[in-house]
């Protein structure tokens, strides 16, 4: 009888064990499936259920504290691995083995499987997914910002540790230098002291002691090797635990000369730099390396490090050679922080800043409005204007401008796709080539005017040269279409933009087709308006809708906002607006217009800015910084604006330009989203 009631115990005890294992497949299956659909969702990663030589691991990625070395080690266990990807800041990471076989066995051992973080210990669970092939961008080099320079080994371990306990931490305060503990790290002031409540110093009010003697010889150094021109009289001395950093800033123009330069003591760091209008790049400071940033990199780009413990290197040079971080995922880890000490030299200025920076310079606040130019006469002054409102502006705007082109539009793209294959197809005005790549069967070349539009077209292997849309070097009757996307609208005058279509005619050959997009002065049309005047407000939900730019709604190419929120703006092309009453050829000397984003035309010839975004202020939390609050009164003054040429196109206007060549006829014409649209043909 005992026997049997043990049996029975046993019994229910395995048949409790089957339950909680069957309980526990499940839990790790209905994860591992959420773990597909957040890929798909936020990634665009299609996972598969056969098996393949490749893996995607969730939860084992750089975003959440996996480091390259530890994953090595697991994923090693179970085959040879081919290829180990770490995306930068995602939280997973992709596996390719040898054999498929490999791959299977790494499946069934680590899904689910539960590890603790070395670096964190903290537990986490994977999930793994098959995927067909692993797939990521070839990383592209990141320059410097213009101005920059990071000498490594400026100083020996000696002198570096000579300067290191020159400083008194823990001893009181004294007078020979100002201390202060800041939320994100503690500083020390020699010279002057920088007031942070105005982001200045007070040059009637010296230090006792000037700059510390032991950087007398370092300095010296540097003025003889030609880093800077004047020797400094402040000296910040800024200490850094793990988990510290500094908010993205600029140094006040009005407080200080141009070249400021900061020696990296104790520990190396990555800094990051940002463009006014969204370009980023890391940079690696090594120990015992010179930061010397000096024009457009001291005066336009904010620097900043970001507070966290760990930062994403280069796996190859663990952090100790000097350079960007570029996004190579077959070549980065997590570096832990330590302690890290600054010395950072300015030159007080003692008269008011002119850089040639007015948009980000309290100097210049105020100062900056420019006159409006007027509406050209001549040959010259339209090509000036152009050269200013349209060439200059695209080139400073090109990452910014690029970021928000990627969605093509629906109409463009029936006309690419429905080219016969094998067509040569020039794209005049090409941009960031988002439409080089529509047609695999085509054979595309791209232009541009602008030499960083067509770089970003060389960085996705497209084929792309700078020249004018007046005189593209190719051949004539070479080409069996051609595209003019939202270009012909930047020339200044009818005699240049019919020319620009009689050089699109030329390119053509004998029964060619070109399809051309300009912008539309009617932006309400048929009775109905455009999102582009519905939206005029830009709710949250709306700003997310056009950046996103969808090809059923092709949002995402418009005008900028006027607000700093900057709505995205593709290739120009425009949705819908409708003129109220105005003139079609501007008064003789009259000013150009500058348009109100998202309202009417009011002119055909008019200048519509273009806002570069900025970063946010926490107060007390920055150093010698004039920053761009988003949506600030603050952000409004001091975030640059660019204006463009435009010249939008009534009704019947572009048909008539095209009617007046007799080289083409008017296959159609017809209005898309704001845009006044032509197809060509050679005749």
């Amino acid at each position: 009888m005992a026997a049997s009631s043990q049996i029975t115990n046993m019994e229910v005890k395995t048949s409790e064990d089957h339950l909680k294992v069957h309980k526990m497949k499940k839990k790790v299956l209905r994860k591992q499936i959420r773990a597909q659909h957040t890929l798909m969702r936020h990634e665009g990663i299609e996972c598969i259920s056969h098996a393949t030589q490749s893996l995607v691991i969730a939860n084992a990625g750089l975003g959440n504290g996996m480091s390259r070395h530890q994953l090595l080690r697991i994923v090693e266990e179970y085959g040879l691995v081919e290829t180990l990807l770490m995306p930068p800041n995602k939280p997973y990471s992709f596996v390719k083995y040898g054999t498929k076989e490999e791959a299977k066995k790494a499946f069934d051992a680590l899904n689910g499987k539960e590890v603790t973080l070395e670096d964190f210990g903290q537990n986490i669970v994977l999930y793994i997914n098959f995927v067909e092939k692993v797939f990521w961008q070839n990383a592209v080099p990141t320059r410097l910002p213009p101005g920059l320079m990071v000498i490594e080994k400026i100083i020996s371990p000696e002198e570096e540790r000579r300067m290191l306990e020159s400083i008194d931490w823990i001893g009181d305060e004294d007078t020979q230098n100002a201390q202060k503990t800041l939320k994100h790290r503690r500083v020390k002031h020699f010279g002057y002291e920088f007031c942070y409540d105005n982001n200045n110093v007070d040059k009637d009010k010296p230090l006792p002691g000037g700059l510390p003697e032991i950087c007398d010889l370092f300095l010296e150094k540097c003025l003889k090797q030609g880093y800077i021109k004047h020797k400094p009289d402040q000296l910040t001395v800024n200490q850094y635990e793990p988990g510290q950093g500094i908010p993205p800033h600029i140094d006040t123009h009005s407080a200080f000369e141009d070249e400021i330069i900061s020696l990296s003591l104790g520990a190396e760091i990555v800094m990051d730099f940002k463009h006014p209008d969204g370009h980023t790049v890391a940079i690696m400071l090594p120990r015992c390396s010179l930061l010397v940033m000096a024009g457009e990199s001291r005066y336009l780009w904010t620097h900043g490090i970001t507070p966290r413990k760990y930062d994403v290197i280069q796996a190859s040079e663990l952090g100790q050679k000097v350079g960007t971080i570029t996004a190579d995922v077959g070549d980065l880890t997590l570096n832990r922080r330590e302690t890290r000490t600054s010395f950072t030299f300015r030159k007080v200025r003692r008269s008011p800043c002119n850089c040639i920076y007015p948009s980000v310079c309290d100097s210049q606040k105020g100062q900056q409005r420019q006159v409006q130019p007027s509406f050209p006469h001549n040959e010259m002054e339209a090509s000036k204007l152009e050269q200013e409102y349209v060439h200059n502006v695209y080139e400073e705007i090109a990452t910014h401008f690029s970021s928000t082109r990627h969605s093509p539009w629906p109409r463009i793209v029936e006309f690419l796709r429905s080219l016969p294959k094998g067509s040569i197809v020039a794209d005049i005005g090409c941009g960031n080539g988002k439409y080089l790549g529509i047609n695999e069967d085509l054979y595309m070349v791209g232009c541009d005017r602008s030499k960083n539009l067509v770089d970003i077209c060389g960085e996705k292997n497209f084929q792309a040269f700078v020249c004018d849309a007046l005189s593209v070097p190719i051949r004539s009757g070479s080409c069996d279409a051609c595209i003019s996307i939202a270009v012909i609208h930047h020339f200044s005058t009818a005699e240049r933009r019919l020319a620009t279509i009689r050089e699109l005619a030329r390119l053509l050959r004998p029964g060619g087709t070109a399809l051309i997009y300009v912008w539309a002065m009617e932006q309400e049309y048929k009775n109905q308006k455009s999102k582009y005047l519905k939206e005029k407000n830009g709710s949250k939900d709306t700003e997310e809708e056009i950046n996103t730019g969808t090809a059923q709604r092709p949002l995402s190419d418009q005008m900028p906002d006027s607000s700093s929120q900057n709505l995205a703006c593709s290739d120009g092309l425009l949705t819908d607006s409708k003129d109220e009453g105005c003139d079609a050829k501007p008064v003789a000397d009259s000013r150009l217009p500058v348009h109100t984003n998202r309202t009417s035309f009011h002119s055909q010839d008019l200048l519509v800015p273009w806002h570069l975004k900025g970063g946010t202020k926490k107060k007390g939390e920055s150093v010698g910084t004039v920053l761009f609050p988003a949506g600030s009164k603050e952000s409004q003054e001091l975030s640059p604006v660019f204006h463009r040429y435009y010249h939008v196109f009534r009704e019947g206007e572009l048909e008539a330009a095209c009617r007046s060549l007799d080289c083409v006829k008017v296959q159609k014409s017809y209005y898309d989203q704001g845009n006044w649209c032509v197809v060509l043909e050679k005749l």
